[in-house]
């Protein structure tokens, strides 16, 4: 058996049916109704039966052949060392706007890796450019039913988009998304466009636009964000950043797309990320302008949930607790990118005018270790936070944005660890939800 085709159980859910059957942390998974496991694909597919013969390989070597009878769809409760059950695949393109070859040299390992896995699109909502996806993977998907599949597409001009991803194949790869999208397929798609100034932008937007209106209703969404620049980008192609009246060119482009598409699909299916709204210096758009926030994680409605959300909960606390508001005795600080940082500097100032006894100080943090272009809260590093907030008034508490550490982990960007922010500045910290109504229990101390 190949390397890669060993799928070593890492954890067994509690009251799993995995647990019942007696497999145990370190077997292995050798085969499902006779079937080889290459990877996740087909773990997940083939686990969906309502009867499962389950062949596993106990530590001792010995196997085991367990018949199993369950629920369709009802997982087996079992987590593997490989959370692709394979190799993870590199990307094979050198994208003029990679964000990873602006990164300073002598962080970790691992942020330098630069992954373009299907795979990792279905089960983490990743971007690929389909550049490293072969027809058989295409065979797969659709043969899986595995969707949504999030879509890197920079530009639909074939000539273009070999430039922006540096790799002559990058315009043919988009002929997969007609398979992906052919009548009766199923396959649910988002589609990302990174924004570069004066290379996919004005004209060459229009014309996106408009090629991948065609891929609807399969195609549900499609984000336009701007590049991002660090300050470690010699030799790298020249981009521009975009000012407030480009933002604005924007804006305008996908608001008018919008309303056409909604004209006739009922959906507005092109988005603008929250940054072009901070840079143009506009509110954000109403809640329903985002179809239910499919890309969220792309930056996408971000501030429009959060303002949603803060203002029911806020409102809330003001009804169900008013009594105790005018005792709160508190005294908290917030540290946050500045990109929000004008929101939840004003989402403060509203709690403390209706709680006397509170005091929140919002603190911006300047991106000084990528550069000042660098906004967002989730690319803040420890040892920007240490310095730019030594000797300033924290409260009891310090609150950090949870974007900033990753997802079980305690330490930043930089390795910088939560306890190490903590004895620098000599204060507690705490780690702030994203959610509008963790904000609002946060700042007056109490649960909702």
């Amino acid at each position: 058996m190949k390397k890669h085709s060993i799928h070593i159980i890492k954890s067994i859910a509690p009251g799993s049916i995995a647990e019942e059957m007696g497999i145990e942390t370190g077997d292995q998974l050798l085969k499902i109704n006779d079937n080889e496991i290459e990877d996740i694909f087909d773990y997940q597919y083939l686990v969906q039966d309502d009867h499962l013969d389950v062949l596993i390989k106990k530590a001792d070597g010995e196997e085991w052949l367990l018949d199993i009878d369950k629920d369709f769809d009802e997982d087996l409760g079992i987590e593997f060392e490989n959370g692709l059950m394979d190799d993870y695949r590199s990307c094979s393109n050198k994208c003029i706007f990679c964000f990873i070859d602006q990164m300073p040299k002598g962080m970790r390992p691992t942020l330098y890796f630069k992954d373009d896995d299907s795979r990792l699109s279905f089960l983490q909502g990743n971007y690929v450019t389909l550049t490293n996806m072969s027809d058989a993977d295409i065979d797969r998907i659709l043969k899986y039913h595995l969707s949504p599949i999030n879509i890197s597409f920079q530009t639909t001009n074939p000539e273009l988009r070999c430039k922006m991803l540096g790799n002559r194949f990058a315009g043919d790869a988009l002929k997969k998304v007609d398979r992906l999208c052919a009548d009766g397929s199923g396959i649910e798609l988002n589609g990302q466009i990174v924004l570069c100034k004066g290379v996919n932008d004005g004209d060459e937007l229009e014309r996106s636009i408009r090629d991948l209106t065609k891929y609807l209703p399969n195609l549900q969404s499609v984000s336009v964000v701007p590049v991002g620049l660090s300050k470690y980008r010699d030799g790298l192609y020249p981009l521009e950043p975009f000012t407030s009246e480009d933002a604005a060119k924007v804006i305008e482009t996908i608001e008018s797309w919008q309303k056409k598409v909604y004209n006739e699909y009922g959906m507005h299916f092109i988005h603008a990320s929250d940054e072009w709204y901070f840079l143009a210096g506009r509110d954000f758009p109403e809640e329903e302008r985002y179809d239910g926030f499919l890309q969220l994680e792309n930056g996408v409605g971000m501030m429009r949930l959060l303002i949603n959300e803060f203002d029911e909960a806020f409102d809330e606390i003001i009804t169900s607790h008013s009594k105790e508001l005018p005792s709160i005795k508190r005294n908290i600080s917030i540290a946050t990118g500045r990109l929000v940082y004008p929101c939840i500097r004003d989402m403060a100032k509203r709690a403390m005018d209706i709680c006397p006894g509170l005091n929140v100080k919002v603190y911006e943090i300047v991106n000084e270790f990528f550069g000042e272009r660098i906004t967002v809260s989730g690319l803040l590093t420890g040892q920007d936070i240490i310095k730019q907030l030594k000797g300033k008034d924290l409260g009891t508490m310090l609150y950090l944005p949870e974007n900033l550490l990753r997802s079980g982990e305690d330490y930043l960007l930089d390795d910088v660890k939560v306890s190490d922010i903590e004895r620098e500045l000599g204060t507690t910290v705490g780690i702030a939800k994203s959610a509008g109504r963790d904000l609002v229990c946060e700042l007056f101390g109490i649960e909702i």
